[in-house]
């Protein structure tokens, strides 16, 4: 269905009290199920050193480009995200081997010849093993993971592949410590549960903080890293003192580049039980024991996660309804309050296919992360060369998150017959774009270069990272009809401008 163009003109002066016309364009929404970059659905993968697996390049693209199942989900889903485990099992007390290194390297660039982008961990055991122990979940010691001098050479060895294959990683988990890099069973980080302290100790929040700040470290500083806790934030930013009451993060924070603002949330027991098993919980320090703190981690979680990355999977259904759709569950309203960006596509499903059977699959599938709808535009009908193009763009983002990675906001201007194009960046940050209604409103300078003629105007979110700009895959696309452009990653805005002398 083509958009409708009202016939308003509005007149007003712009710059040097030039008058120009302004014609108002309304567009429709689309309801379409459709890929974006760094959002979505994820799909689970695994590879051991000395067991390399090989990432399959044509799977990847056909995920990303067609609807499939995985698992046993009974819903189909596209995929432009990859998550990768790489298993370190054989090296807990040596160096990462250089094969591995490479393959770890190889692994990305299929990634990035396909289309899509990983969020990766890093972690040394995935296997519990039972016994003759105290853990009411009856999984004992040891556990496998490895010491704190290993990890931090480890990170050593990974910075410069993370660093130069920054482009194709959404987010980084901060695996490493415990069975799967969850922080919990751990030999040398602190054992929170029955078979230990019963606690962490404030040397062992003083161990993970170290490589908390060596992970972020490794990694560009416009890259994320999330934690398994809103409590592992706390501590890292506060201290190991930190008590539960310590204030989220605020928008004046957001963004900065500061390790507050780079630390975001993976919840790998999403829905599970009121707490998710212990997601919301207070670990103690030397000084406190460890108790419930469930509602007040819960808002701490849900104000921070608003600036940061937050993802994770479901991982048992015990929690029926509540984890249900409404009006019996709270499932969308959580993702919402939790700004949840990505999720398992692959694990729980008997969570996740409930979703699926009882009609609220559609709406998750599409808003997980952002989910940009242009509303209307307010657009220059005709321009003198040397006058500035004013643009009014009023959308509003449907998803449950803004795009938690930088992007450039782009006006393009294409010449009607030529095809050439010309950039007009904006000051716009789509970070930014939160939740609700969005306004640019912003005068654009044309280039000098620029020459009368009939130009089309389109909008354009790529991807910020060179190797990645201009290709569509990698750009985002608006949830409207008539305007997405495959080819070209841009956004039509349905609208010729005429540029005279």
């Amino acid at each position: 269905m083509m958009r409708t163009i009202v016939l308003v003109v509005i007149s007003f002066f712009i710059f040097f009290h030039v008058a120009q016309s302004q014609v108002l364009l309304t567009y429709t929404e689309s309801n379409a199920d459709f890929p974006n970059p760094e959002r979505g659905f994820y799909i689970p993968s695994e590879t051991q050193g000395g067991k390399a697996g090989v990432l399959n390049g044509n799977i990847l693209q056909l995920n990303r480009t067609n609807l499939q199942k995985h698992g046993k989900a009974t819903y189909a889903i596209y995929s432009t995200l990859l998550f990768r485990n790489y298993l370190l099992a054989e090296f807990v007390n040596k160096p990462i081997s250089a094969a591995f290194l490479t393959q770890i390297d190889n692994d990305m660039a299929v990634v990035r010849r396909t289309g899509i982008k990983m969020i990766l961990r890093f972690s040394y055991t995935n296997k519990p093993h039972g016994g003759d122990c105290a853990d009411k979940e009856h999984i004992c010691p040891p556990y496998g993971d490895a010491p704190k001098n290993i990890v931090l050479e480890h990170i050593s060895q990974l910075q410069p592949l993370l660093r130069k294959n920054a482009d194709v990683i959404a987010v980084v988990q901060q695996g490493f410590i415990g069975i799967w890099g969850e922080n919990y069973y751990t030999d040398y980080f602190g054992d929170a549960s029955e078979n230990g302290a019963g606690k962490i100790l404030d040397s062992n929040w003083t161990d993970r903080n170290e490589v908390l700040k060596a992970l972020l470290d490794a990694l560009p500083e416009d890259r994320m890293v999330q934690v398994r806790t809103p409590q592992m934030k706390q501590k890292f930013i506060y201290g190991p003192g930190a008590g539960t009451r310590i204030p989220a993060i605020t928008a004046k924070d957001a963004l900065t580049r500061s390790y507050k603002s780079r630390v975001g949330f993976h919840n790998d027991c999403f829905l599970a039980s009121a707490d998710d098993y212990g997601t919301f919980y207070d670990y103690g320090s030397s000084s406190s024991p460890k108790k419930e703190a469930n509602k007040r981690m819960r808002t701490y979680f849900e104000t921070d996660s608003r600036y940061v990355a937050v993802g994770g999977e479901t991982c048992d259904d015990a929690f029926s309804p509540q984890n249900d759709c409404a009006p019996a569950g709270h499932a969308e309203q959580e993702m919402a309050a939790m700004h949840y960006s990505y999720l398992n596509t692959a694990y729980n499903n008997l969570v996740n296919n409930d979703w699926d059977s009882l009609g609220c699959m559609e709406n998750i599938k599409k808003n997980l992360g952002y989910r940009f709808v242009l509303q209307e535009a307010v657009l220059p009908a005709v321009l003198q060369k040397n006058a500035s193009l004013n643009c009014v763009l009023k959308l509003v983002n449907k998803g449950y998150a803004a795009p938690f990675n930088a992007r450039p906001v782009e006006l393009i201007l294409r010449h009607s017959n030529s095809k050439k194009v010309y950039v007009l960046r904006s000051t716009a940050n789509a970070q930014f774009w939160y939740p609700g209604n969005i306004t640019v409103n912003e005068a654009f300078v044309l280039p000098k270069e620029v020459q009368p003629g009939k130009y089309e105007l389109l909008l354009s979110l790529p991807d910020k990272y060179a190797s990645l700009y201009g290709r569509s895959e990698y750009s985002i696309r608006l949830a409207n009809e008539n305007t997405w452009e495959q080819a070209t990653g841009f956004n039509n805005l349905n609208h010729i401008i005429s540029v005279t002398e």
